[in-house]
């Protein structure tokens, strides 16, 4: 079941809440356009790369820290944004103490795939509590989940050929166990759904260029 648009996500372990504005089924897959809302202490579950993929982020409300190459950039002003390209290591973190960061992400290409593994599958897992203080899941599930969607996520804590060969030896066992790299189950859930927030104009113009 694709994802629509007003669909809500959350991720409790990084405190972070996904409203959907763009969704991939409506731009043929290519382009994914999402509400990121961090709380204080929010952040990205660990460095990592989209192999063929480019993110953006730009600010709506609070302060993103974005660290991309271990280069910090902070966003803090309305409609300030930033762009990570293809296979570029990066993760970001609420810069705010005391107030909740919006920022719109947009992702071009593959974005349908990347809605399933980001949306469905990582963050269901965390929401089922299947997910541990980082947002990562088991090990036993992390290595069929990576070896499913690598083409649009790949951790960077080892070099990727190393996560692999791991995780391809890991991946019968998880089998066997009954873990998917695409689970069905969270895939086809009902979720809820809200109404999206009018976006200002200095955001705006980045979002529908």
């Amino acid at each position: 079941m694709a994802v629509s648009a007003g669909e809500v996500y959350c991720n409790p372990p990084c405190r972070q809440k996904i409203v959907v504005r763009t969704a991939a089924a409506d731009t043929e897959g290519e382009r994914s356009v999402l509400d990121l809302y961090v709380a204080p202490g929010g952040f990205a579950a660990d460095y990592h790369v989209h192999p063929l993929s480019e993110e953006r982020f730009t600010l709506v409300r609070g302060r993103l820290r974005v660290c991309i190459e271990n280069q910090d950039v902070i966003l803090e002003r309305t409609g300030q944004t930033v762009a990570v390209p293809p296979g570029t290591t990066h993760r970001f973190f609420s810069a705010s103490e005391d107030e909740e960061t919006f920022a719109i992400v947009e992702f071009r290409n593959r974005a349908d795939r990347f809605e399933n593994l980001l949306l469905r599958q990582l963050f269901g897992l965390a929401e089922d509590g299947r997910s541990d203080g980082r947002g990562i899941p088991n090990l036993l599930q992390t290595s069929v989940t990576m070896l499913e969607f690598s083409d649009v996520l790949r951790f960077t804590s080892r070099p990727w050929p190393v996560q692999c060969a791991f995780y391809t030896a890991l991946a019968p066992i998880a089998r066997l166990l009954g873990y998917h790299g695409c689970n069905p189950v969270l895939e086809s859930r009902p979720v809820q759904t809200t109404e999206l927030e009018v976006l200002p104009p200095e955001v705006a113009l980045h979002v529908n260029t």
